[in-house]
């Protein structure tokens, strides 16, 4: 790893930003240095960490400072309406710690929920709390598998891209699901 921890350091802080790195790949490869002797642990899971949460609370802020005014600016171009941003807070102020912790571990969601707390206006020693545990367990997960796996630690993104796409459609479904059902209450309180 030719720039080693500051290297994760700013790679994990840049991905989580939104810049497309692959970070799965890069924790399972940093893992295998690790098993190599190449990098120490402590010091791998301390960048990562580190790198995560520099990344997701400078989404946060900037969803806080920018995302809302520029939602509904915008959004009534963009097929967003009041109502509906309105909507989306009342959704993440329900769900969203835990969108905000397990969130890492689905493409594209890690490089989202950050902005969505931000612009809900979540507090921010609850984002923290949720944010960083996630930032942790991900990093240590990631880096465990390619220490354990070592010389075949491809194959870990070989299965996140086989099966993360069909995790991912599985979860818009339950999610486009759960969404349904709350509408249907709804309607059913209602009238």
């Amino acid at each position: 790893m030719k720039y080693g921890y500051v290297g994760i350091f700013f790679a994990l802080a840049l991905g989580v930003l939104g810049i497309p790195i692959p970070d799965e790949v890069l924790m399972t490869y940093a893992g295998y240095a690790v098993s190599r002797g190449v990098l120490n642990m402590p010091y791998t899971i301390l960048s990562a960490f580190l790198g995560a949460s520099a990344g997701i609370t400078i989404s946060y802020f900037i969803g806080l400072k920018w995302g809302l005014p520029l939602l509904i600016k915008v959004g009534p171009y963009i097929h967003i309406s009041p109502k509906k941003i309105e909507a989306t807070q009342k959704l993440f102020a329900r769900y969203g710690s835990y969108l905000l912790l397990v969130g890492y571990f689905l493409p594209g969601i890690r490089h989202i929920s950050a902005y969505l707390a931000g612009i809900s206006s979540m507090d921010y020693r609850r984002f923290a709390g949720f944010s960083y545990a996630g930032a942790l367990i991900w990093s240590m997960t990631f880096l465990l598998l390619g220490k354990a796996l070592q010389k075949e630690w491809f194959k870990v993104v070989v299965y996140i891209r086989h099966y993360g796409i069909t995790f991912l459609l599985v979860a818009a479904a339950l999610a486009l699901a759960a969404y349904l059902l709350v509408k249907w209450r709804q309607n059913i309180r209602s009238g």
